[in-house]
């Protein structure tokens, strides 16, 4: 999953602050631009465990326009950080499902490209559409 990242530019005193705004109470800093993008993940990855500890859903995020032209972020640089969600949702789970064979040919064709399985692709699908 792909998270927006806010980051407040630093100055030669203070670190440069990362908040997630999908993910409120999640923050951080780094010392540079690049530190503070590998800590918003560790930062992210610890929300996440917390909220998967509490049982709470992982909220999906909102579109980034909603974000941007929040004036409490003018001025502050913004990024995406991908985190795979996949060990907050719990223990994996076999199922049997039927599809018609043509799309399951096609989900095979297209997850062989996209260097991915077909459960995580189903998975994948069916968080982009509970999004909406």
């Amino acid at each position: 999953m792909k998270f927006l990242i806010a980051i407040e530019p630093g100055t030669d005193k203070t670190a440069f602050g990362v908040t997630v705004p999908d993910l409120p109470g999640c923050f951080s800093a780094g010392d540079t631009l690049e530190e503070a993008f590998d800590n918003a993940k560790e930062a992210i990855d610890a929300h996440l465990e917390a909220l998967a500890e509490d049982g709470a859903d992982i909220p999906s995020p909102k579109p980034m326009a909603s974000h941007t032209s929040d004036p409490e972020y003018a001025g502050w640089t913004w990024g995406v950080v991908e985190v795979d969600v996949t060990r907050y949702e719990g223990k994996a789970e076999k199922i049997n499902i039927t599809l018609p064979g043509r799309l399951l040919a096609k989900i095979d064709v297209y997850t062989q490209s996209h260097n991915t399985n077909r459960s995580r692709f189903l998975a994948d699908a069916a968080r982009a559409a509970m999004q909406g």
